[in-house]
């Protein structure tokens, strides 16, 4: 039932204000510095938006919630936001949350990937390019040694074995030293990270290994991006943001360029419906981009965004900021190229709505589960046959769709009798090659190999590092630590696609590993016979059947065969 207007009593007061259906789900949050004739605005007979009459006709009423003044306002309905995610509300309640890279307050500092880093914690972001954070942290780790366990173990862990940590947990001595150097870098000064990989990529250029070549030249990028990428010089830019907006229809997106010390340094794009007032969508995405960086000296904006706004950036400042609309000059060039980046920005983001199923099974995916994101999946499956040929195979989803390059497989070396700890053998293999963690460890199996995996993982310092799941075929049964068997349906396609993929790899590996056994040559299996030696016995007896039945003299009159060789074969074939 659609809200009725004459039912409202609202005070023209500042505030914030919630569309709620009958089942109190709330349908879309708005500020307003006056309540009564903002929500008024939305029974207009001519809307401004194309949203709105679905809005009230999916509504049936309308909460408020009043604040001191605008400013806290702004604050709340963000909070408020990121809290419902309403239907009808900007899209930053899905694509605001960027990440960040943090050191935490710890006495020996810990490095995170997080979407919500600690309030105490050093934080460097947030950062539209979520891959660059990640590598950027990989590199960092295995260049510093900085540590990334939820905590300290006496007895050492995996990164440590494997040279990605400096160890604090039993020597901590020269620890500090190296987190003052990852601080270094991740504020822009990295020059030192830059120039080792640089010496990487020569050496292997020069090495003619182009494939390792083109990894650091990828490296090199990463960081670039990530920490200090340099697009644009004047003298003009000391410390300033440019807010640059585009809209198409009801699709907006805001472009923060970011400029200091002279340099355009890079830019986060926030996509969101527009909601009509160019200031007041421009307005959420600052109140979102600043709640986790401080704000610059000089804020270049498309429109005027009102007083309150310019206190709330002074306040998170810690001093003052000039709020510009700059009509010519540099500073006028500089906030036009926002303008036109966003307009790229939103034609991008407007085809990427309408493709990429599989990135939406994905976030499907992860948000049944609670993740932050399911955008890495690495599934293992394992396969043999009579205790015969017994192999493993791993296959990586990326933004749910296959990525074969980083598919693996694997002979298993040790006697274990079962699958259960064969996949325990392949696992563990796999760990030690790993620089970084997918979004989930996913096994084709049930709760007995979640528990075998979960307790080689513990025996390896790697608890809780990142989500381990198996799911079993049987009705599709989901099954991880302290959660409830989930059988999945429609929003956890990506992981039995996952799980398929793994399957049909693992077989397909087992058998070409039994053809293969097939097509031996049962001569091979005598200890000294090569295959000149073969080529050689069959050149002289005309072929296998006058191998098989010939005596120990007559095999030594193959060249090359001497007695012992001859005893041998003579014996392979009479037993």
């Amino acid at each position: 039932m659609a809200v009725n207007p004459t039912n409202l009593d609202l005070p023209g007061k500042p505030g914030v204000y919630l569309f709620r259906r009958a089942d109190d789900r709330v349908t879309y949050v708005g500020k307003a510095t006056d309540l009564r004739s903002r929500v008024r605005s939305y029974f207009a007979p001519n809307p401004d938006r194309e949203m709105v009459p679905r809005l009230v006709g999916d509504s049936d009423r309308i909460d408020f919630i009043v604040t001191k003044n605008p400013s806290e306002a702004l604050i709340l309905e963000r909070q408020l936001i990121r809290e419902h995610k309403p239907r009808y509300n900007s899209m930053l309640k899905d694509d605001k949350s960027y990440p960040f890279i943090a050191l935490t307050s710890h006495e020996h500092p810990r490095i995170i990937y997080t979407r919500h880093p600690p309030e105490d914690a050093l934080r460097w972001g947030p950062f539209a390019d979520a891959g660059a954070a990640k590598r950027v942290i990989q590199l960092l780790r295995r260049q510093f040694g900085i540590r990334d366990c939820p905590e300290l173990l006496p007895q050492g862990c995996l990164a440590m074995h494997i040279g990605l940590c400096h160890a604090p947990c039993i020597d901590p001595s020269g620890y500090d030293t190296q987190v003052k150097a990852a601080v270094s870098v991740l504020d822009g000064n990295a020059g030192v990270l830059i120039e080792a990989l640089q010496g990487d990529m020569d050496q292997a250029s020069d090495g003619l290994d182009y494939e390792d070549a083109a990894k650091a030249r990828d490296l090199i990028g990463a960081v670039q991006r990530t920490v200090s990428q340099q697009v644009v010089h004047s003298r003009f830019y000391q410390d300033c943001d440019a807010i640059g907006f585009a809209s198409r229809g009801d699709t907006g997106v805001v472009v923060v360029l970011n400029a200091k010390d002279g340099v355009v340094q890079g830019q986060m794009e926030y996509p969101l419906i527009h909601r009509g007032d160019i200031a007041e969508s421009v307005a959420c995405v600052l109140a979102e981009h600043y709640a986790g960086t401080r704000p610059p000296r000089i804020v270049l904006v498309p429109a005027p965004i009102g007083e309150s706004m310019g206190d709330w950036l002074a306040e998170r400042r810690g001093g003052a900021v000039e709020v510009r609309v700059p009509q010519r000059g540099e500073l006028a060039r500089l906030r036009r190229m926002a303008d036109q980046n966003a307009d790229i920005q939103v034609v991008r983001h407007q085809k990427g709505r309408s493709g990429s199923l599989e990135q939406a099974a994905a976030d499907d995916g992860a948000g049944m589960l609670g993740l932050d994101s399911l955008d890495h999946i690495v599934c293992f499956d394992m396969a043999q046959l009579q205790g015969e040929e017994r192999v493993g195979a791993s296959v990586v989803l990326r933004k749910g769709r296959p990525a074969k390059k980083e598919y693996r497989t694997y002979r298993v070396k040790t006697d274990a009798p079962d699958d259960l700890r064969m996949m325990v053998e392949v696992v563990e293999r796999w760990l030690k090659r790993q620089e970084g963690w997918p979004d989930m460890l996913l096994l084709d199996g049930g709760q007995t190999h979640l528990s075998a995996i979960q307790r080689m993982l513990d025996g390896h310092g790697l608890t809780g590092r990142f989500p381990v799941a198996a799911l079993a075929k049987r009705e599709e049964t989901l099954h991880m630590e302290e959660r409830e068997p989930l059988v999945l349906g429609r929003h956890g396609r990506v992981l039995v696609h996952a799980r398929d993929e793994a399957h049909r790899f693992v077989n397909r590996y087992h058998r070409k590993r039994r053809g293969k056994s097939a097509m031996d040559d049962p001569l091979e299996e005598i200890e000294g016979l090569g295959a000149k030696k073969i080529q050689a016995l069959l050149r002289h007896f005309g072929g296998r059947r006058g191998i098989d039945h010939a005596s120990v003299r007559e095999l030594r009159e193959v060249p090359g065969i001497g007695k012992a060789m001859a005893e041998r074969i003579h014996g392979h074939h009479n037993g």
